[in-house]
């Protein structure tokens, strides 16, 4: 409810923004529950008045986001030509996937190569229909991608597919939430359990608070879509 009430106020349409639940509580016999959603759409780290990237509170400490430093890398890379087979291979699949899609005009580019990982974008006028709700319809065909290249015999490589700088923005969102968090939890010296996430989802809050010294997470829950906690190191030896 709360998002279809944002997409009335706000003009949007559903696939072209992401969704950060900062607050939420279950309503009871007595009591009305409620959430609090923040809307992201494009850039989701606002830039101060004098044009410089905003600080973080790392561990105590004042810093520059070194995620977001590479993400601008990342956004601001030009498309790469393939540098062997199997690259050439993969693009072939993609845009055979496409259109049997009925997509019969988009194009599949390779946008980075980082160790290990190779991300692959999709170029489309229909881009949100490939994104789909929450990602979905671009996790489905990862994983299509990511099998090709276990039978390709690259099953060590990892395959990050992209369109329209959405794993950009939502590894940017959940950097976000993750800060955000980490705050909550060492003003109340308590613990949140956030939304469920996938396992790529929960690994980027992981690393992103791993090098605090008063806060540290844990999956909880079964399944692939298990939920983090947030925890103040203190209140939890207690």
């Amino acid at each position: 409810d709360a998002i279809d009430k944002a997409v009335k106020e706000l003009g949007l349409e559903q696939d072209s923004f992401d969704v950060e639940i900062l607050e939420s509580q279950k309503g009871g016999f007595f009591k009305k529950g409620y959430v609090k959603l923040r809307i992201h759409t494009g850039a989701v780290f606002s830039e101060e008045k004098d044009g410089n990237t905003p600080e973080y509170v790392r561990g105590g400490r004042r810093g520059g986001n070194p995620h977001r430093q590479r993400q601008t890398e990342r956004g601001n890379a030009a498309p790469q030509p393939p540098e062997n087979e199997f690259e050439e291979a993969l693009l072939v699949f993609g845009k055979t996937l496409l259109q049997y899609m009925g997509h019969q005009d988009s194009d599949v580019v390779i946008l980075f190569r980082e160790n290990r990982k190779l991300c692959i974008g999709l170029v489309s006028e229909d881009s949100s229909v490939l994104i789909g709700r929450k990602g979905r319809t671009l996790d489905a065909m990862q994983l299509l991608f990511n099998n090709y290249a276990a039978k390709l015999g690259r099953g060590n490589l990892r395959i990050i597919l992209d369109c329209e700088d959405y794993r950009l923005r939502r590894e940017d969102s959940l950097v976000r939430l993750a800060y955000s968090a980490a705050d909550k939890v060492r003003r109340s010296r308590s613990s949140i359990l956030l939304e469920p996430m996938n396992p790529c989802d929960r690994r980027l809050i992981h690393t992103t608070l791993s090098d605090m010294n008063d806060v540290s997470t844990e999956s909880e829950g079964q399944g692939n879509f298990k939920q983090v906690r947030v925890f103040f190191k203190g209140a939890r030896r207690q």
